[in-house]
Formats: C-alpha cells, structure tokens, sequence
C-alpha cells in the first residue's frame, strides 16, 4: 500500500467517525424532544385594594367528612360513591377596621366611636386529603364533585370557627389594645354604640361550650 493510499485511508476513516458521530448526536437530540415539556405560567393581577385588617386570634382546626352519594338505576341497582376527608385548617380572626365609624370632638383627647364591627374570619388556610374513595360502575367521581365536597367542607369549617371561642378571644384582644394605646398617648376612648350593635357585639362576649360526637365505625354515635 503506497502512502497516497494510506492516507486517503485515514481520512476516510476520520470523516466516516465525524459523520458517525455527527448522526448519533442529531438522532439523540431528535429522540430527546420528544421527552421535552414547556411549562409556562401568568400571574395576573386583578386589583390592589388598601385595607386595614388586624388579626386578633388564630385556630387550628381538623375536620373528618364523610361523603356518600347513593344513585338508584331503575330501582334495581343502588350504585354508590363515597369518600373520606381530612381537612386542615389554619383560621384567622379579627376586625376590618375599615368598618368602624368614629369621630373625635373639637378640643378634646379622645375618641367616640359610633359603630364597631363584629369579629370575622379574615383567612383560612386549608389543606385537604381523600381517603378510602369508592366508586360505583356509573356513579362515579367527576371534578365538579370534588369542587362541592371542598366547598361545603370549608363552608363547615367557617361555620365552627365562628361558633368556637376565637370571636371571644379577638373582642377581648382589640379591647386591650384599644384602650391601651389611647391610655398610651393620653386619649380616652368613648364608646356611643347603637342597640343594635351592641347586641351583635354580644353574640361574642361569651364562651360558647364545646360539643363533639364521635363517629364509631359501626356509624353509631359514642
């Protein structure tokens, strides 16, 4: 074999392992789009409001929900579905301050107020999972149902939360601090309420006694 052979020898086999290497690498990078995801996301904001809320009182509450749906198919099949829930739920009470009425007389350190709003929920965070979720042939889970049982969950857990002591906890609070920083600045605070008001007021001035019942597994109460 004389060199000029040789040497187109060699550059034979140098360009083939170039082309080689070349398809290989276009027929990884083809093969690996397809295994390509794009993920894109838009955060719209729809308004800024300027508000005066303070939080007074926070509870943690947990809810056991049961859910059944019973479907009856020609009076011959009663086909069901049915779901366990466990809720979570951090909640936030205090005032919107936004809605108290007041006015200060000319000349004088001190405040009058005319209305005081009720304690409210301010926040609730909630966290939800789905146990033990049995389905029927027909009857079965769709995403409206999930949407229903989560809102009428969280509407449970708004209703208890009002109706446990964090309303009394926040009202005893934002007296304290009322009074405490007018005494603090040498203000006194003067409350003209209408009847009205004072008896919403009222509704959360006490302690409300708790009551629970237990589900036994049998759905018999304890």
């Amino acid at each position: 074999m004389d060199s000029s052979t040789l040497f187109f020898l060699i550059i034979a086999l140098i360009a083939g392992g170039l082309s080689g290497a070349a398809l290989n690498t276009w027929l990884q990078a083809r093969k690996s789009k397809k295994y390509v995801s794009t993920q894109e996301a838009s955060v719209l904001i729809e308004r800024i409001e300027k508000v005066f809320k303070v939080v007074m009182a926070e509870g943690y509450f947990t809810e056991i929900y049961n859910y059944q749906n019973d479907k009856n198919i020609w009076n011959l099949i009663n086909d069901k579905k049915k779901a366990l829930i466990i809720a979570k739920a951090k909640v936030l009470v205090g005032y919107d301050f936004g809605k108290m009425k007041f006015h200060r007389p000319d000349g004088e350190r001190k405040l009058v107020i005319d209305f005081f709003p009720a304690p409210e929920i301010l926040s609730i965070d909630t966290d939800y999972k789905f146990y033990d979720i049995e389905q029927g042939w027909l009857n079965r889970f769709q995403s409206d149902d999930y949407t229903a049982i989560l809102n009428e969950a969280k509407q449970t857990m708004n209703e208890k939360a009002m109706e446990s002591d964090l309303p009394r906890i926040a009202g005893n609070q934002v007296q304290l601090m009322i009074f405490q920083l007018a005494a603090s600045m040498n203000w006194s605070i003067e409350m003209k309420l209408p009847d009205g008001n004072v008896a919403l007021l009222r509704e959360f001035s006490h302690y409300r006694t708790l009551e629970a019942e237990i589900d036994s597994l049998d759905g018999r109460k304890e």
